[in-house]
């Protein structure tokens, strides 16, 4: 690999969080993302930014890992229910966004513990389509319906 290379590489590595960040709050106020995927990518930014969360930021490498997975796992169901292309469209790093995100979120999660992670994902669901990048990745679950209590007639 060359030295022009790696350096691109380790300027993308670095500017990760920070670019996502920034794409974030691009995608806040494009009129075509949904009013629910930007609650949900507003949260996920206010989260990267406090310093109080599961994974305290102080820790370095591992405090990161949190912000980046959840911000991960924001912008994959963003672009499951919106075009991918609008967030390529506002994407300032390097390489493709949407495949980027799908490695984040993939090596984040082998980081994390596992209850950790299920906390993180409580409402999103894989679709099976994460190895190949091209359908969508997660899906809300549908709620779970509550018991019927059965009344009989007697």
């Amino acid at each position: 690999m060359s030295d022009s290379m790696l350096k691109a590489r380790m300027k993308n590595l670095l500017l990760l969080i920070p670019n996502l960040v920034m794409l974030c709050g691009k995608l806040m106020v494009d009129p075509r993302v949904p009013t629910k995927e930007r609650m949900l990518v507003a949260g996920a930014i206010v989260y990267a930014l406090l310093p109080v969360d599961f994974i305290p930021d102080m820790l370095p490498f591992v405090g990161q890992i949190d912000d980046a997975y959840l911000i991960a796992l924001s912008l994959l169901r963003l672009t499951t229910v919106a075009n991918p292309n609008v967030v390529r469209e506002h994407w300032r790093g390097g390489g493709d966004v949407v495949e980027l995100i799908g490695a984040t979120a993939t090596i984040a999660a082998k980081f994390l513990p596992k209850r950790l992670r299920r906390v993180l994902t409580a409402h999103v669901e894989s679709t099976g389509a994460a190895k190949s990048l091209k359908g969508p990745l997660l899906v809300e679950r549908a709620p779970r319906a509550e018991p019927r209590s059965q009344n009989r007639a007697q």
